[in-house]
């Protein structure tokens, strides 16, 4: 069941809106849907018009980041993206900000809208500088720039810059002020957030014009185009799904909470139930049943498989409640929400069978993901879930994924959005690939991009907390769309490490599994 998602919108004559995670959902095209977006747009507005207000966008954007500034560099490449950088050059010059334009390619191959653009930054007396020159050798000032913008090349870029545009890349790396980049970093893929290339721009900010793209916040993408803003351009109504420019995932945002009625007890809130924690490793399923328990499952199972170790009540836990396997499958099997393999090792192979084949509900991590990427049958019995009606989350990392996929982690990770989406049809299932930009994908529905969290999740244990929210979610609404929940629990799941370690703290500091679960209990 696909998510109902209205996308927030900026006023036309403000400021670009900054894209936080807690302010979507927004629609993302990629380069086709953004390109066939584009044409349509330029084909509604007047010769030139759309280039102005790009320009004008940019000139916003760039006065509010710095105010002060007493010299704006603005890189222009080639093409239209350049074109908006000419625009942007002449209107910051013209309300007094000093302004050059370091130009990178043939000023008599420009396209039409951006030759006249360059023609009016030139006439409006902006000067307009070779970057294979230095400033002094044309008798321009020296001073240090406040502010860089990238205008080289956006979403016009195909493949891996080189020649000239690719010195220029490194060079405006090296000019020590922050950088804004015009609709894209320049070398970035739109559609990964992987670089084309070995040149790519390190963007402090990014204002994506028109549409927001996947490659801003997944992959590298979140890392290169920095803080991300959004200006429509006076298009606020874009099309629909299924329309050649229509979106083609969406940028996840809060989620909706149900509050129960007064009357609810531990039974109408379900239960979760835990299968994992082999010898060495029952802190994995113990985070996770601790993650469903906060998450508001009614009741909790756990039946960790360590054989070396008598496990007992967990002393930071009371209310969980342990079961050995056989026991809690006779009372369990066919009613909770299953999280399964946080920690399971070998020992979750046996379990494997008679949880894909009669839980209603199964959130699968870790070794129960291993297992099944190397067991045909239990791949059999993982595909036919769907059509008997039960319904499963994977929550793989990368390399679990390669290894389901039968590819490599590093192709997983050069396509996010497309790994996800071919691991979803192959298994009948949602799918949450973890990492910078989490995917959630399903089979019919276009996938989504998480905004939240930061590299605060680097640390053991937190897709163990993760799974167990999800599933303590999924136990209190089983009826609930599996797809909606994954998104919901991812969402929460990143916020959570954004409020207790902000990314902007500069600290890069952990944040231990137990903490996580801690602060998803206070921000959810």
């Amino acid at each position: 069941m696909p998510l109902r998602l209205m996308p927030r919108q900026p006023r036309r004559d403000a400021v670009p809106v900054r894209v936080a995670a807690d302010a979507g959902p927004w629609p993302l095209h990629g380069s086709a849907a953004a390109r066939a977006l584009e044409a349509r747009a330029l084909a509604q507005n007047a010769p030139h018009e759309l280039m102005e207000r790009a320009g004008l966008a940019v000139a916003r954007l760039a006065r509010a980041l710095a105010p002060s500034a007493r010299l704006v560099e603005v890189w222009c490449g080639p093409g239209n993206n350049g074109g908006d950088g000419y625009v942007a050059a002449r209107l910051l010059h013209l309300s007094g900000t000093a302004t050059q334009v370091r130009e990178c390619g043939m000023p008599g191959r420009l396209p039409a809208d951006a030759t006249q653009a360059r023609w009016r930054a030139q006439e409006a007396g902006v000067p307009l500088l070779p970057v294979s020159q230095e400033a002094e050798e044309l008798g321009q000032s020296t001073q240090a720039p406040d502010l860089v913008i990238d205008a080289l090349l956006g979403l016009g870029a195909s493949r891996a810059p080189e020649g000239a545009l690719a010195a220029a890349i490194a060079r405006l790396q090296t000019r020590g002020a922050p950088v804004l980049a015009v609709d894209l970093p320049s070398g970035l893929n739109p559609d990964t957030g992987q670089p084309l290339g070995n040149a790519v721009v390190h963007a402090d900010h990014t204002l994506a014009l028109l549409s927001l793209k996947p490659g801003h916040f997944t992959a590298q993408g979140r890392d290169l185009a920095g803080v991300v803003w959004f200006d429509t351009l006076g298009h606020e109504s874009g099309p629909p799904p299924g329309d050649a420019a229509g979106p083609t995932a969406w940028l996840t945002g809060p989620a909706r909470r149900t509050a129960l009625p007064h009357a609810a007890h531990k039974g109408r809130r379900g239960d979760a139930w835990v299968v994992g924690g082999a010898d060495g490793m029952v802190g994995a399923a113990a985070l996770a049943a601790r993650a469903a328990l906060a998450a508001g499952a009614g009741r909790v199972y756990l039946s960790a498989l360590a054989r070396s170790t008598q496990v007992g009540l967990d002393p930071g836990q009371p209310e969980l409640m342990q079961r050995p396997f056989a026991t809690a499958a006779a009372l369990l099997l066919d009613r909770a929400t299953a999280i399964v393999g946080c920690g399971g090792g070998e020992a979750v192979r046996e379990c494997l069978p008679q949880l894909l084949s009669r839980s209603p509900r199964v959130v699968l991590d870790a070794d129960a993901l291993n297992h099944i990427a190397v067991a045909p049958e239990l791949q059999r019995l993982l595909q036919g879930r769907a059509g008997r009606g039960q319904a499963s989350v994977l929550t793989p990392h990368p390399l679990e994924a390669a290894r389901l996929l039968g590819i490599d982690s590093a192709a997983v990770q050069a396509d996010r959005l497309a790994a996800a989406h071919a691991l979803a049809a192959a298994t009948a299932s949602v799918v949450v690939l973890k990492g910078s930009g989490t995917v959630v994908a399903a089979p019919g529905v276009l996938p989504c991009l998480n905004p939240s969290g930061n590299a605060a999740l680097a640390t053991a244990g937190t897709g163990d907390v993760l799974a167990g929210w999800l599933g303590g979610l999924w136990a209190q609404q089983p009826g609930r769309a599996a797809f909606e929940v994954a998104c919901a629990a991812v969402w929460q799941h990143g916020y959570a490490a954004d409020v207790a370690r902000p990314a902007a703290d500069g600290r890069g500091a952990p944040l231990l599994a137990s903490d996580l679960i801690a602060a998803l209990s206070a921000s959810a």
